[in-house]
């Protein structure tokens, strides 16, 4: 059981939380309803992607095998077999598209188009360099649809440009840890490492980086955007924003440990007071009126 959790990667579903983050952004968090609907959608979402997961690692074997720490992924190190690690991912997804059909129809298409372009880019567009940290960006945005449609809540512009610009950043940096371990080790863990360097992705993420933080700025300070929240505050949160991007860019070129954007966020304690820090202020200057 410890294996097919790991095979699940139930850690990976802190991504997911992008559901939520019409409700936050629209003010509606505090609908009970809404709130429902919203963690329906979720948990459809996460039962989904574990089924990507299973897919990408049942492709991956023999890549993983190579890699220094993939190496002991349940299907890599052989703790799981082949055959359970299909049967689960076929019950996954059943079980997630029926449920996310319960609560909307329009997010279950999202999730279908979804689960179509992660099984392209597990075969054929993770091995094109740029597109394939763009279809990673585009899961993100993706999962902000699924929570619009499963609520029934508009979805800002600016949510959506800022969510694929941040996810865009975070996938550099994952890339580039795969960059370091073929320098280092001559060991290619992905054929699209051919179409990366150092110097190229340390430049993409500090323009990805310095694009989030003008456009976050820009969004708090929209006419439009203070006329709703009702508060010409809320740029006062830009601070949080940009000490999470440089806590992160600490940590992926000072500490050159950015392979995994999930386990970063649940063990650096900095970044996860940033990350409160931000929600708690952003939540106290949206629902102080």
């Amino acid at each position: 059981m410890k294996n097919i959790l790991k095979l699940l990667r139930i850690h990976q579903y802190t991504k997911n939380l992008f559901v939520f983050l019409p409700l936050f952004f629209s003010m509606n968090i505090d609908k009970l309803n809404l709130l429902y609907d919203a963690f329906i959608a979720f948990i459809a979402f996460s039962l989904v992607a574990s089924s990507i997961y299973i897919l990408n690692d049942y492709l991956d074997i023999e890549d993983d095998r190579k890699h220094p720490k993939k190496r002991f992924r349940p299907l890599a190190s052989g703790a799981v077999s082949l055959f359970n690690a299909k049967l689960i991912a076929s019950l996954l997804v059943v079980s997630g598209l029926s449920l996310m059909s319960l609560v909307s129809m329009n997010a279950m298409y999202i999730l279908v188009f979804y689960i179509l372009l992660n099984i392209a880019y597990t075969i054929k567009l993770k091995h094109i360099a740029i597109l394939d940290v763009v279809i990673i960006a585009i899961g993100f945005v993706l999962r902000l649809f699924v929570g619009a449609f499963s609520t029934g809540l508009e979805l800002s512009s600016w949510i959506v440009m800022m969510t694929f610009l941040l996810a865009l950043f975070l996938a550099l940096a994952k890339r580039r840890d795969d960059v370091l371990i073929y320098d280092n080790t001559g060991e290619k863990m992905r054929q699209v490492i051919d179409g990366y360097n150092i110097k190229f992705v340390d430049t993409a993420m500090t323009l990805m980086s310095s694009i989030v933080i003008i456009a976050y700025i820009m969004y708090c300070m929209s006419p439009d955007v203070i006329q709703r929240v009702g508060s010409e505050n809320l740029y006062l949160t830009s601070i949080f924003v940009i000490m999470g991007i440089m806590r992160y860019m600490q940590i992926t070129f000072v500490k050159e440990d950015s392979g995994s954007p999930t386990k970063i966020l649940m063990k650096d304690k900095m970044i996860q007071l940033v990350i409160f820090l931000w929600i708690a202020s952003f939540g106290v200057i949206l629902y102080e009126h």
